[in-house]
């Protein structure tokens, strides 16, 4: 009989009554459980508690898991029950609420007194939802109040939310000032009391009291520095304008006898070289391994490109704590612009030192890391060299460098005539390779020190490095696809030897992919000249795996797996930035931060009275290696044509138009999978295939095939570059060569 019961209540279990998808949400962020704490102990996937959790569409949850998610449930609504007055809902958070209102205190007692900036007491604390301490009650913010109401503090000896004890309350604070107060919202909900009366007490304060800071992402790295993000309004209170003017904008930073700068000269602060601008370091030198250094982020003055931030610096502080409190913890705390950041974590995951085994007397000093950039910078190849680099002074005024005297590895900007059979479909559409830098970037071979040059080397395809060589005999009509030769129409094919698809008419400079694809294509090379680096390794494999990972954890958070069909897939993808605009955003700071941070490794003068043949300020960095760049461009571009051309012979479809790491191809039906040859579900082996995994493509837009001819024939340009206008058909700034 008890088995036939416990069969009953199986059966009644398999049917409860579940909250609806806001309350489920308010339950789990209540108790400060990520989605990864209930996936693991649900045993279900991260991105289907975040389905059952979906506001806009919510899924419900079958079987045993229901039972055991109702279970869940009920025993956190006996916990936190719903409050009697309605409360502002908490954006769905990396790990928690996102944000608070000032704790209503009893009657008759007055406000918490502002410490000194040398007190050492721990601040006040007005929330910690990472805790899991049952709240004491909620809040409703006032009606004048911008701030979203979350729950009370919890009591003084609530264990710390964070590993380290040192970053217990997050890498970052959004600094605001309403009423009189100031508060720092940081990660997870938690917001502190700010007692600093000014920017010197507030960096002192931060350091002594705030305990805000990330961990070191590799183990001879260094922890990363506290963040604070200053709101307008907590720049008029501590004396910065709320937007700079336009002499400041174009300086890039406050003049240096702003009453600021005099307070934190006075206190004995310093700031680097780049002033106090839209992202200040506020640093007093190190003693020994002890840092004091914190970082500012002003969004008002521009701190956050809104290319790659979107409206971030317009969102309200707990909002914002939560987007930067996301990137931080899946990339790193922002150093700077994303390029910056991007480059600064290729150091902060390949320190250029460590600390070597101890000596005789049991002292370690400092040495190379090995797989790292030397600490200090070397020199191009002059072929890697930019125009205007010290290399190439002795050059004439107006010298200006062919293929054969400089390495031009750049991504793809070609497009073609239509054919006429391609005119009698019906629709182009277009698709873009996921992280394409990224994936390029993935297990390439780079150099990690200075260039040898050798005269007639035998090509290794393994050396990184530059080789001058004839290339212009390779034919696309007749190449190698895996072991078979097969015929193909080379006309409709870029060359994957230069940007702009054109076949080379001699020797030029090429980076170690593409004179390896040359190879791969079947034909013979024979370099005339190198600049090869026998030192090498794998130096941004961990770079890599990082961004990936933060970029793939995100686009699940946003309903798109790895996993998924490529129905499913390209269904998932259509609209994932309504569902949780913040953390769109997050994703477009992750792709910046790839591009970018490639960007960075050739940076180029920005003013400062450089003129050409002088060194500019970039230079003096290890990082500055324009080598490396050329070889990221040159494998991802070699990735692609390698597709192109697998997909040209298994289906006689050429591209129309290719720009950077987009291909447009016409088609009768308006999807890719009205192209891409797909059986069973399974892609072309090495071709395209569908899916959110970097070097992947997704779904960029469709146009009308007439749309295409109609625009081209507008601005006469035949071979206008359609990839450029696919995603929405609007056409801008055409240059037709007039």
């Amino acid at each position: 009989m008890s088995e036939l019961f416990d069969a009953v209540d199986a059966l009644v279990a398999s049917r409860s009554p579940l909250p609806s998808a806001e309350e489920r949400k308010r339950l789990r962020v209540a108790h400060g459980l990520t989605l990864d704490e209930v996936a693991t102990a649900l045993k279900v996937r991260r991105a289907t508690v975040s389905g059952w959790e979906s506001i806009k569409k919510p899924t419900e949850p079958r079987g045993p898991e229901r039972e055991a998610y109702a279970r869940l449930l009920r025993q956190l609504a006996e916990l936190y029950p719903a409050p009697e007055e309605p409360v502002a809902p908490a954006p769905a958070g990396f790990s928690g609420t996102s944000g608070l209102v000032e704790v209503q205190r009893p009657p008759g007692q007055a406000p918490e007194t502002a410490a000194a900036p040398g007190d050492t007491e721990n601040p006040s604390v007005t929330a910690n939802p990472a805790t899991g301490v049952p709240a004491a009650r909620t809040v409703r913010p006032s009606p004048t109040s911008r701030r979203p109401a979350v729950r009370k503090a919890p009591p003084a000896d609530t264990p710390a939310g964070s590993a380290d004890p040192r970053f217990e309350n997050g890498p970052l604070a959004v600094v605001d000032a309403e009423d009189g107060q100031v508060l720092a919202y940081c990660t997870g909900g938690l917001v502190l009391d700010v007692p600093a009366k000014s920017i010197p007490a507030l960096v002192d304060w931060t350091l002594r009291e705030a305990k805000l800071g990330q961990p070191k992402l590799a183990g001879p790295g260094k922890d990363a520095d506290p963040l604070l993000v200053l709101t307008q309004a907590a720049c008029e209170r501590y004396g910065l304008p709320a937007t700079l003017a336009e002499e400041e904008r174009l300086a890039g930073r406050l003049p240096e006898g702003h009453k600021v700068i005099k307070q934190l000269a006075r206190a004995e602060w310093k700031l680097t070289k780049r002033g106090f601008g839209p992202w200040a370091r506020i640093y007093r030198p190190a003693t020994g391994s002890e840092r004091a250094c914190v970082q500012l982020c002003i969004p008002s003055w521009d701190a956050l490109d809104r290319r790659h931030w979107g409206d971030a610096g317009q969102l309200p502080p707990a909002e914002l704590a939560r987007v930067l409190g996301v990137y931080a913890s899946r990339v790193m705390t922002p150093r700077g612009s994303t390029a910056v950041t991007g480059l600064e974590l290729m150091t902060a995951l390949r320190p250029p030192t460590r600390a070597s085994a101890p000596d005789a007397d049991g002292k370690r000093h400092s040495e190379h890391n090995p797989g790292s950039l030397s600490k200090d910078p070397v020199d191009p190849a002059p072929c890697e060299a930019p125009d205007g680099h010290p290399l190439l002074k002795d050059l004439p005024r107006f010298h200006v460098r062919g293929p054969a005297e400089k390495l031009f590895e750049e991504a793809y900007d070609w497009a073609r005539p239509m054919t006429d059979a391609e005119c009698m479909l019906r629709h182009l559409v277009g698709i873009d390779v996921n992280m394409a830098f990224a994936a390029g970037a993935n297990g390439l071979n780079i150099g990690l020190g200075a260039p040898t040059h050798v005269t007639n080397p035998a090509f290794d395809p393994k050396l990184p490095g530059s080789w001058l060589v004839d290339l212009s005999h390779v034919d696309l009509t007749r190449v190698k696809v895996g072991k078979e030769w097969v015929e193909l129409e080379g006309s409709l094919l870029p060359s994957p030897f230069t940007p702009k698809g054109e076949r080379p008419e001699g020797p030029a400079w090429y980076a170690t992919p593409t004179v390896a694809y040359a190879v791969e294509l079947g034909y013979e090379v024979h370099p005339l000249e190198a600049y090869v680096r026998y030192e090498n390794g794998r130096y941004l494999d961990d770079w890599y795996q990082r961004l990936r990972d933060a970029y793939l954890a995100t686009m699940a958070d946003l309903g798109v797996d790895a996993d998924l069909n490529p129905a499913d897939f390209l269904a998932a993808m259509d609209g994932y930035k309504e569902r949780d605009p913040e953390l769109a955003i997050v994703v477009s700071a992750v792709k910046a931060t790839v591009k970018g941070g490639l960007g960075k490794l050739r940076e180029r003068p920005r003013g400062e009275g450089w003129r050409p043949g002088e060194p500019w300020r970039a230079l003096s960095r290890p990082t500055w290696r324009p080598d490396i760049r050329a070889a990221v461009i040159s494998r991802t571009r070699i990735n692609l044509h390698r597709k192109i051309v697998k997909h040209a012979a298994f289906t006689g479809q050429y591209p129309i138009a290719i720009l950077s790491d987009c291909v447009v191809y016409a088609a009768n039906g308006p999807s890719p999978l009205d192209f891409l040859p797909y059986r069973e579900g399974k892609p072309l082996p090495g071709g395209f295939k569908l899916g959110i995994n970097p070097g992947l493509v997704k779904h960029e837009g469709t146009q009308p095939v007439l749309w295409g001819e109609e625009v081209r024939e507008r601005f006469n340009a035949p071979e206008l570059n359609l990839a450029r206008y696919i995603k929405d058909g609007t056409v801008t700034d055409v240059d037709n060569g007039e």
